[in-house]
């Protein structure tokens, strides 16, 4: 806790189950027992949203991970997402600030080694999320890396909101949600400015973000009441995706899935975006909630 902020992270996947201010929802919360609902605040390494038939070639050879959303035969959101991370050792938990890590082991269809690491932090201005991964193998490893907090609309509907998405592209994909390109934002995909979200069903993604004075780019999901719950990513990611969550069990449009990501959808296949992290190498990211 940090004055009015409240937060609770889960060891599987690393996941944001709860962050209020002042009793308020900013991200859509889930009970500690019960399975995190649609990647519920989770991490997404080593690639986040999907991977056309859990097949990719990196330098020669093809590797092939287990498929996840079987209806579209893609591996989604990497293979951490439920996977345990334990406290750090040497990073011993505060009232405001806790770090937790997993050690993704080798396997046949990734056969590389990683330390992820995550630390978040309550302050005065919101929750602060930073992960760096480590590649613990001797031979340089591709990666990717996305975080799926559900924004929350408090009290109202999402019908009731306005969405904003600080970006000038807007990724094109096919029938399996997997990128064919990118084009202008135009219409329903132009959010940037305040979009009222009645009868917009939304699970895209957007490059060429645009940033504030500070470097920062930001979602938010603006309620009738005057708050928003609002996303915010450094330089140290550049793309977005956006899920209002219709007909995904359990979200069902309750609210908006506001994901940083490295990179877009097949980056292992496509190679658009996507990290070479050589041995001993380390990635960094920095993003953050707050209710503005």
């Amino acid at each position: 806790m940090h004055g009015a902020h409240r937060a609770v992270i889960a060891e599987v996947g690393a996941s944001i189950r709860t962050y209020s201010v002042d009793g308020r929802d900013v991200v859509l919360p889930f009970d500690e027992s019960t399975l995190a609902p649609a990647f519920s605040g989770a991490v997404l390494a080593p690639w986040p949203n999907r991977l056309r038939d859990g097949l990719y070639r990196y330098e020669g050879t093809t590797y092939e991970v287990p498929l996840t959303e079987h209806d579209r035969q893609t591996a989604l959101h990497g293979l951490v997402a439920y996977a345990r991370f334990t406290p750090a050792a040497d990073a011993a938990p505060t009232a405001t600030s806790l770090t937790l890590e997993h050690e993704l082991v080798p396997t046949p269809g990734y056969p590389w080694a990683l330390r992820v690491r995550a630390t978040y932090t309550l302050n005065d201005a919101g929750l602060r999320v930073h992960v760096a991964t480590t590649n613990l193998s001797e031979a340089t490893a591709p990666y990717g890396i996305g975080f799926h907090p559900w924004l929350s609309p408090g009290a109202a509907s999402v019908d009731e909101c306005t969405l904003r998405v600080d970006a000038v592209r807007h990724v094109t994909v096919d029938e399996r949600l997997l990128p064919t390109g990118t084009e202008p934002v135009a219409g329903i995909f132009d959010l940037r400015e305040a979009t009222p979200l009645r009868g917009i069903a939304l699970d895209d993604a957007w490059v060429d973000v645009t940033r504030d004075g500070d470097g920062l780019s930001w979602i938010v999901l603006a309620s009738p009441d005057g708050r928003a719950a609002a996303l915010w990513s450094d330089a140290s990611m550049d793309t977005w995706q956006v899920c209002t969550g219709d007909g995904i069990p359990r979200i069902e449009r309750r609210g908006v899935a506001a994901e940083p990501m490295s990179c877009v959808a097949d980056a292992f296949r496509t190679g658009d975006r996507l990290v070479h992290l050589a041995p001993a190498a380390t990635h960094e990211v920095t993003w953050g909630l707050a209710l503005v």
